[in-house]
């Protein structure tokens, strides 16, 4: 999923530098908003995942200081190794989504429909 979001944001990019006056932007802002659409889902869908696994370690962690086990022990471990690579996807995904946002605005002028908010 990390390369499929760099490639896809280097292709936009790569349409909004170009000075190609062939490309037509408004199928360009439709394939941009489904893009969108599908990373979006993907950060909601890893939010939730990376807050289950947060709560879980939480829980774990509280739980251990009355009722110490090695077992437990090892369980947190593994909830916070495997907490490292959600939060860091996840990190992507959030940025990477907001720059898709930018990206559309900038696909937006390219169009001679600029948005504001006054």
């Amino acid at each position: 999923m990390a390369e499929r979001i760099r490639k896809y944001l280097d292709y936009v990019n790569q349409l909004l530098e170009s000075d190609d006056n062939d490309i037509v932007w408004e199928e360009e802002i439709k394939k941009h908003l489904v893009q969108i659409a599908f990373f979006a889902h993907e950060r909601m869908i890893h939010l939730i995942v990376t807050v289950t696994f947060a709560i879980l370690t939480v829980i774990s962690i509280l739980y251990t200081i009355n009722n110490f086990s090695i077992a437990l022990l090892l369980l947190i471990v593994a909830l916070m190794c495997l907490m490292i690579p959600y939060i860091k996807h996840y990190y992507l995904l959030e940025n990477s989504v907001q720059k898709m946002y930018e990206q559309y605005d900038e696909m937006q002028k390219k169009l001679g429909k600029a948005f504001s908010i006054m």
